[in-house]
């Protein structure tokens, strides 16, 4: 049993048992799971000079529920259901990064025909957590992936020089960068240099710190072959594509500023030498405006679709 993905220029819904169809799936028959996965279209394939723009939704199993000056903006999982169909819905979205629950969630809706799915690895670094840097490998095992015809898997890679469990967290996603590779899957590594303040953890955003992350990220594992980057768009951000041969999407985490001003950070970035494409949740799932089909069409539109360059 399967549900119909809403169309994108509906509203966000209001019946509070819209998606109670999932409950009962899960209850009755939670092999419908597997078999939505090995029933669905694969997306046609990658190309160079096609970027793509998969949706970000893996936020809330890390605890990080917060949009703006809203703690709890993404706590409502059937309105982000809701925001993730509408978004999928559009043509030019190419597919999704999210954690085990919603992407099972997606996969019994039939939202994710013809896309890209990347799972959500390493959860395990919870967001205020006393050892927030000990990421462990919570989420989505390469094996997983591969099981229900994935695309790859993406990894947090926050490195403090201060903090002791930086060292078995690089570990580790090494071996998940391997793990990948052995199944001919994407590694979407999303590295940050990153510090503790007053209790938090702060990502240096500095163009000289992101360069040096992907300088540690793009050295990890026995082959980079199947080795992408996650990067955020920082001032002088033709210096940091500079520092990777690796297709890189630009994420969009909690942007300060507006959303037009945000939209033409992307703009520049995406017109640099390797950028992919976009892999962005918050900033459009839950814009300023309130229109998620609004905004998603706005960022798509501003994706390079070139034809195919010629051998």
């Amino acid at each position: 049993m399967t549900l119909t993905p809403i169309a994108s220029n509906n509203a966000l819904g209001d019946d509070p048992r819209r998606y109670a169809h999932l409950s009962t799936i899960r209850l009755e028959d939670p092999d419908a799971v597997a078999r939505a996965a090995k029933a669905r279209r694969r997306h046609p394939g990658l190309k160079y000079g096609r970027q793509n723009f998969i949706v970000a939704a893996d936020h809330p199993a890390r605890g990080a529920l917060a949009v703006g000056n809203d703690p709890v903006a993404m706590a409502d999982r059937r309105q982000l259901l809701d925001r993730l169909q509408i978004a999928l819905a559009n043509p030019d979205v190419d597919g999704v990064l999210a954690s085990p629950d919603i992407m099972d969630d997606l996969l019994l809706l039939g939202a994710l025909e013809g896309k890209l799915i990347f799972g959500s690895m390493n959860r395990g670094g919870l967001s205020g957590l006393v050892n927030e840097f000990d990421d462990r490998f919570t989420g989505h095992t390469a094996a997983a992936l591969e099981a229900f015809g994935a695309d790859g898997g993406k990894m947090l890679t926050r490195i403090c020089l201060a903090d002791p469990d930086t060292v078995s967290m690089l570990e580790a996603t090494a071996k998940a960068i391997d793990s990948l590779a052995e199944r001919k899957l994407i590694a979407m590594v999303e590295p940050f240099l990153s510090v503790r303040e007053n209790g938090k953890v702060r990502n240096d955003l500095s163009t000289n710190a992101v360069i040096k992350s992907v300088a540690i990220a793009e050295g990890l594992g026995s082959t980079s072959a199947y080795t992408w980057m996650k990067l955020p768009v920082v001032a002088e951000m033709e210096r940091v594509m500079a520092a990777t041969t690796m297709p890189t999407v630009l994420l969009g985490g909690d942007p300060e500023g507006t959303q037009d001003e945000v939209f033409a950070t992307w703009e520049a970035a995406l017109a640099l030498p390797g950028v992919q494409g976009l892999t962005v949740g918050r900033t459009l799932l839950y814009p300023q405006d309130g229109d998620v089909a609004g905004a998603v069409a706005t960022a798509a539109s501003l994706l390079n679709h070139t034809a195919e360059v010629s051998e």
